[in-house]
């Protein structure tokens, strides 16, 4: 039912002359989903309320409640033409009274971890693009046709909106920015196995896949109290995340999929010193792709001890410091983060070998993250203890990875099972940190059990294979010229 509905969504603003991107789709339609589930949630709090005797206030005043502005209905439950607005009336109000109205909460809210907060973010962030009143009065309708009501509609809605987000990877120059393939998330998050109660963060948090897959996880683990639920609406999930776009489709995704008021902040991550960094302000658990790329600007670097114009070694050094002692990691980052011969690159890896226990390197294959181009490697690591030894897995498949072929969760199966007792294979062998340079720390990726096609033969072997294929020659040529 809802995958038509976004398809016909997709086909209304592919003809408005104000969407012109995959980008732009996601987004519109984002804002337009948001108030519509805003709508069905507020409706449910009416509906506990009165059961348990009480009277439910609105969060929305009732001019810009779903049902009057979007969707008035006759009493007969279909659209009432008489007050439903289209056209250049239609975005008027949108434009001038309700985006300004829903804007307001951010300032009004009581806190950054209510709806209202997040409504407020939402709409002080992005702006309607959809320029026909007409276009968006379809739009309208279409969305009023979804509901968000029971546990499989919003499953099915969620699932749903993961893809939409994967397509907006795929079609934007950096994959890798709004989309984690979700084959590879589950797997770091089985690996770091969070816990209810332990406080899981991730500072990049784009589309928020790693909070929601961990959410997924967490949910899946044991039997939930009515306190486990409280512990995981509002006490687990924290993220930050300092594009617009990424932010709200980040904010949007984990209310999909059951996380009332996510504890997301739009901010930059990187502009706060490291050095500020309290004990309060540690979690347990950080899960994160940073994005990579250099030209970090030196104000901005003047917050870390060391010194980079690499974004993801800031992160790195953020992820470090912010980790509570016992804390567990699970990051992506280049792989020439391993190897790289600069300062900074030396000094980070020192860093991480003395403070934390890198207990698993997982060394994934090109084209893992689609559109973009750089290898990857995941760090696992323990903050509080040095490293003594690190367990090493190369990701060998038989295939080449792509849009239409993308990793998938078999193909990480063996990863999954030889990490839990860190057993040596073809594709796994473990390094112990005394036999590893002490000046350059260098982890490079070189598989000592790897199985080459064909064994090199020694020189003594090629040289007699030599000398037999010049005797074969000699006689063939000899017979040719006795028959001459």
């Amino acid at each position: 039912m809802f995958e038509q509905s976004f398809k016909n969504i997709d086909d209304v603003l592919h003809r408005d002359a104000g969407v012109g991107t995959e980008l732009d789709y996601i987004e519109q339609t984002s804002w337009i989903l948001f108030l519509k589930y805003l709508n069905d949630f507020e409706e449910d709090k009416k509906t506990e309320a009165a059961l348990a005797g009480k009277k439910y206030k609105y969060i929305i005043d009732p001019k810009f409640n779903w049902k009057v502005w979007a969707a008035p209905k006759t009493s007969d439950g279909k659209l009432d033409h008489n007050k439903s607005l289209s056209g250049d009336d239609l975005t008027k109000f949108v434009d001038h009274e309700l985006f300004p109205y829903l804007k307001k909460f951010k300032s009004s809210a009581d806190s950054p971890d209510t709806i209202e907060y997040k409504i407020g973010e939402i709409f002080s962030e992005l702006k309607n693009k959809i320029q026909s009143g007409y276009a968006l009065r379809n739009i309208l309708d279409i969305v009023d046709g979804m509901r968000f009501r029971t546990d499989s509609e919003k499953h099915e809605m969620s699932h749903l909106y993961e893809s939409k987000i994967k397509n907006m990877g795929n079609a934007g120059r950096n994959g890798g920015e709004f989309y984690t393939p979700r084959s590879l998330i589950k797997t770091i998050v089985k690996v770091v196995a969070p816990k209810i109660g332990e406080k899981i963060y991730d500072g990049a948090v784009g589309s928020a896949g790693f909070l929601v897959e961990a959410y997924g996880y967490l949910k899946e683990s044991k039997k939930l109290t009515t306190s486990d639920v409280e512990i995981l609406q509002k006490k687990t999930f924290y993220g930050k995340e300092i594009k617009s776009l990424a932010y709200i489709i980040g904010v949007m995704n984990m209310i999909l999929h059951g996380i009332e008021a996510p504890n997301i902040i739009h901010t930059n991550t990187l502009a706060e010193n490291i050095s500020d960094i309290q004990e309060k302000d540690r979690y347990d658990i950080v899960l994160a792709n940073p994005p990579f790329g250099a030209g970090i600007r030196k104000e901005i670097q003047q917050n870390f001890p060391i010194k980079t114009g690499e974004t993801a070694f800031l992160f790195l050094q953020h992820f470090i410091k912010i980790l509570k002692a016992g804390g567990r990691a699970g990051i992506v980052i280049k792989n020439t983060f391993l190897s790289n011969t600069d300062n900074a690159s030396v000094s980070l890896r020192k860093l991480l070998l003395e403070s934390c226990n890198l207990h698993i390197v997982l060394d994934l294959p090109g084209g893992t993250f689609t559109g973009a181009g750089v290898k990857t490697v995941i760090l696992f690591f323990e903050k509080g203890s040095s490293t003594k030894k690190t367990w090493f897995y190369q990701l060998n498949l038989t295939r080449n990875l792509g849009k239409t072929n993308p990793l998938n969760e078999k193909d990480l199966e063996e990863f999954i099972t030889l990490q839990k007792t860190k057993a040596s294979s073809p594709n796994s062998w473990m390094i112990d940190m005394k036999d590893v340079n002490q000046k350059t720390f260098d982890l490079s990726v070189k598989n000592p059990n790897k199985q080459t096609e064909q064994k090199l033969r020694e020189p003594k072997e090629i040289l007699e294979e030599m000398r037999k294929l010049d005797n074969d020659s000699k006689k063939i040529l000899d017979k040719i010229f006795i028959n001459i």
